[in-house]
């Protein structure tokens, strides 16, 4: 019998976008799935050598915040340029306290788990990146290379 195939698009780079793709990814292989992540526009960030993901609580309505804070707190005050410096040191901090694997480790139980990641080539060169910017193992390629995974996969996810 074939192994199932699990596709993933991942397009956001910040630290809470961070974590759906590397969860999904590292437990479909764990549950002896084949598995791709597509890396295209942001979510390149996700796999340079040097990770600088800060959370953003702008435009993130939904984020719950410390003592409901809120409820108190306008849309326009986080927007400030100190809040998202102080979001990322709070749920790095929150993270920390209860165990939360990093984005470093669950890349690298990914990339154990024999995890392909594809970085979209035309998003690399459309924001200048080099190859000696991201992590070994991690492979180019475009929309083709996209869709002839995901052609053949059984669940293909959108992040």
């Amino acid at each position: 019998m074939a192994r199932k195939k699990l596709t993933i698009i991942a397009t956001k780079g910040s630290l809470d976008w961070a974590y759906p793709p590397f969860i999904l990814a590292s437990t479909a292989a764990a549950l002896d799935y084949e598995v791709q992540i597509f890396f295209t526009f942001y979510g390149l960030q996700l796999l340079k050598k040097e990770l600088d993901l800060k959370v953003t609580p702008l435009g993130n309505p939904g984020m719950p915040m410390p003592g409901g804070m809120e409820r108190f707190m306008p849309v326009l005050l986080t927007a400030m340029p100190f809040m998202q410096r102080i979001m990322t040191t709070m749920m790095k901090a929150k993270m920390k306290k209860k165990g939360v694997a990093s984005i470093e480790d669950l890349r690298a139980l990914c990339q154990e788990a024999e995890v392909k990641l594809i970085a979209c080539q035309m998003t690399v060169d459309l924001f200048d990146l080099k190859h000696a910017d991201f992590i070994d193992g991690v492979e180019f390629g475009g929309a083709a290379t996209f869709f002839e995974y995901a052609g053949e996969s059984d669940i293909c996810l959108y992040i």
